[in-house]
């Protein structure tokens, strides 16, 4: 990946943000469905006054990030509400109907609730998702070669007035907020990061980011074409740790799919745990990678206290220095848990009733994770970054 040019965050010091750090990053997977998780956790953030400077998503998690980055703070979660809402729209909570019937028992019945969740997902295969997108009338084989409509089952082109109806892009692109969302070129297969300190964000940055093949066409943007960047890489993680920003940072890292899991005993189970082990951050991996090469930093550090000013004018010394990061990070990472009635087609089971529980998950998930007073404390370890998970089995500091 090119070295991007250094940008620093407008939030310089910890004021403003709610935390002790000078920066918060916000990160936002993709995973459809599931992202109205997202909105639950970004809900408990704010009742905190927990205010992120960098907000970067794919696919699913790049719209929930344009719309926390493109509103003002006191209309984000209004917004978030308007859109899940909004594409949830073709079904109402049924749960409270149950309980005037006097059978909300049934609402906790495992079988029961993975048949009426799957009869959902048949009817947003069939109809799609109001304002998000739609079947095509006429299948891709029957289509021109080379068209939108020929590589895709859907049509997206709602999303784009969805999109501009719930985003101030304008105030995105002040810089207000650092915003990123990523995609992969359809013709070289490179993952590209859309950064607003790089260039103007417009809709279709975030439609190409989750254009996720073949239900979605890929988007043009500026005579390339693009689809989802989870096809490569499902998390922006390694674009914010690699950002060199020089600030201390709280990550809080937001995963729809979760790396560990069971050994599945059905067909439907194998689906559903292949997309797991494919769309997961492996943010292990990156975190492990990251807290070497802050050890390396670290080391250069102590060394370079014992360099003559001559050594550290050298080129090599200036090297050393320009890799030096002081900065110290925690990474908070919450992972959404499916429960087992969930199955492969979780990510596109739009209805009301599971928008709203997902929603409630992230919101207790964040609320908890939020109770934990490490998470918001500065790191003491020598390397200068702490790694948290409270939402996972056994979870804590890793």
């Amino acid at each position: 990946m090119p070295r991007m040019r250094r940008w620093k965050a407008p939030v310089t010091h910890a004021r403003g943000n709610g935390t002790p750090f000078e920066t918060v990053a916000l990160l936002l997977q993709g995973g459809g469905a599931l992202g109205a998780y997202q909105a639950g956790v970004y809900e408990a953030l704010a009742e905190r006054d927990i205010e992120p400077g960098w907000i970067a998503g794919i696919s699913i998690g790049a719209i929930n990030s344009a719309i926390i980055a493109g509103n003002a703070p006191e209309a984000r979660v209004g917004q978030l509400r308007r859109f899940w809402e909004g594409v949830s729209g073709r079904s109402t909570a049924w749960a409270p109907w149950l309980a005037t019937l006097g059978l909300s028992h049934l609402a906790v019945n495992p079988h029961l609730r993975g048949a009426i969740n799957q009869m959902a997902a048949g009817q947003v295969l069939m109809q799609g998702a109001p304002g998000f997108f739609s079947p095509r009338l006429i299948p891709p084989f029957f289509q021109p070669d080379k068209t939108a409509e020929a590589t895709s089952w859907y049509d997206t082109s709602h999303l784009h007035s969805t999109l501009e109806s719930l985003v101030d892009f304008d105030r995105i692109n002040a810089r207000q907020t650092r915003f990123s969302v990523g995609a992969v070129n359809v013709r070289t297969g490179n993952f590209k990061y859309f950064d607003n300190a790089q260039c103007t964000i417009r809709p279709e940055h975030i439609i190409a980011s989750g254009a996720l093949p073949p239900g979605f066409p890929a988007v043009e943007v500026d005579g390339e074409y693009y689809w989802d960047g989870g096809l490569v890489s499902n998390t922006p993680l390694d674009w914010v740790l690699s950002s060199d920003s020089r600030l201390d940072t709280l990550v809080f890292q937001v995963d729809l799919w979760s790396a560990r899991g069971h050994m599945p005993g059905d067909m439907a189970a194998v689906a559903s745990r292949i997309k797991e082990i494919q769309y997961s951050s492996r943010t292990r991996a990156a975190t492990d990678m990251f807290r070497e090469r802050q050890e390396l930093r670290n080391a250069f550090r102590k060394l370079a206290a014992t360099m003559t000013p001559e050594q550290l004018a050298s080129a090599e010394g200036k090297l050393l220095m320009e890799a030096t990061d002081p900065a110290r990070y925690n990474i908070v990472q919450m992972v959404y848990q499916s429960p087992n009635y969930e199955g492969d087609y979780k990510d596109y089971e739009f209805s009301r009733q599971t928008m709203e529980d997902h929603w409630r998950s992230g919101y207790e998930d964040a609320a908890h994770t939020l109770a934990q007073r490490e998470v918001l404390e500065l790191p003491t370890d020598p390397s200068g970054l702490a790694v948290y998970d409270f939402t996972s089995p056994g979870g804590g500091k890793s």
